[in-house]
């Protein structure tokens, strides 16, 4: 499927203005970059009232934002955003924030996990794996009651969520793992990586530079980052997934989807056509991405056994 008309417009656009690429610069340049999209992507429902937090950490405290939705939350959503490990603020996935709470009547934990260059691997793993934990001890007094734990992310986000979650079970019951587009392994010479990266808002170039600045090269392979090679797959929870079509990380991610299946992991994945990497934040300018993200929040309800409103499809392949 081609491109959606509006993702192509945003990207001539993009390239008449000389837009750099991610890789283009520097760690602040790049971040600079992610923030400024903030207001053109518009925002979430403000209904969703949000809370500042700290989180400690065997780091030290990082800051968090806790989202809540009118109704008493019936499930408590730890997210990792996304950003190659180098970018991403919680300003910058606010809006997500919002309508993933709002939609799926689930409180929603968005974790501001330390940053490489800065921070290397692995110190943002560490921050989610010590988020999980302490969502976990603290869930009854921050929402009232006992809830289902869920881990949901995007891209870099969804690749600690997935190593996360891996390192913390069973001590740490999840109920669902919800993941977009997700970085599983090392491998930039994959298909997706071939067809999907020119013009693109995820090149691989771009994915390159994440790596060197997350981790050596010598540890790419390692299964805390390439989680797809991971032996503990098996005990990862019940599973949501998206990929986009024209993204790099397509194949892998599919590929994750397909090795859980093997190992008897429930899982539900689709392939959302026309978009690129990143179309969770796009969805009040594309319908087709705000359907995936409605997908995404119903699949949380449903794992807090909680009827959701029903929606359509995204255009999408299932499996």
């Amino acid at each position: 499927m081609a491109l959606h008309p509006v993702i192509a417009t945003m990207l001539d656009a993009a390239r008449a203005a000389g837009r750099p690429a991610l890789s283009a610069g520097t760690p602040l340049q790049a971040r600079a970059q992610v923030a400024a999209m903030r207001t053109a992507l518009g925002p979430g429902p403000q209904e969703v009232a949000a809370q500042a937090l700290s989180i400690p950490t065997r780091g030290g405290a990082i800051p968090a934002r806790l989202y809540r939705p009118r109704s008493n939350p019936q499930g408590l959503v730890v997210y990792l955003h996304g950003g190659g490990w180098v970018c991403g603020q919680l300003d910058d996935f606010d809006a997500l924030a919002r309508l993933l709470a709002q939609r799926s009547g689930c409180a929603l934990l968005l974790v501001d996990y330390r940053l490489a260059p800065e921070h290397p691997f692995p110190a943002a793993l560490h921050d989610a794996e010590d988020a999980l934990a302490w969502a976990h001890g603290e869930g009854r007094s921050l929402l009232g009651r006992e809830v289902p734990l869920l881990v949901a992310g995007d891209s870099a986000g969804a690749n600690l969520g997935i190593a996360a979650v891996l390192a913390v079970r069973p001590r740490i019951p999840v109920a669902m793992q919800a993941w977009f587009y997700p970085v599983t392994d090392c491998d930039l010479d994959r298909p997706s990586y071939l067809a999907c990266s020119e013009g693109m808002p995820l090149t691989r170039e771009d994915m390159r530079w994440f790596f060197e600045h997350y981790a050596p090269a010598a540890a790419w392979a390692d299964p805390r980052i390439a989680v797809l090679r991971s032996s503990e797959l098996a005990h990862s929870p019940r599973t949501w997934l998206a990929t986009a079509e024209h993204d790099v990380l397509r194949d892998e991610g599919e590929a994750y989807a397909h090795r859980l299946k093997a190992v008897g992991v429930e899982v539900e994945w689709c392939r959302v056509g026309g978009l690129p990497h990143g179309f969770a934040r796009l969805f009040n300018l594309v319908e087709t991405a705000r359907e995936a993200v409605e997908q995404a929040a119903d699949a949380m309800a449903a794992a807090c056994d909680v009827p959701g409103p029903s929606s359509t499809p995204a255009t999408s392949i299932f499996s």
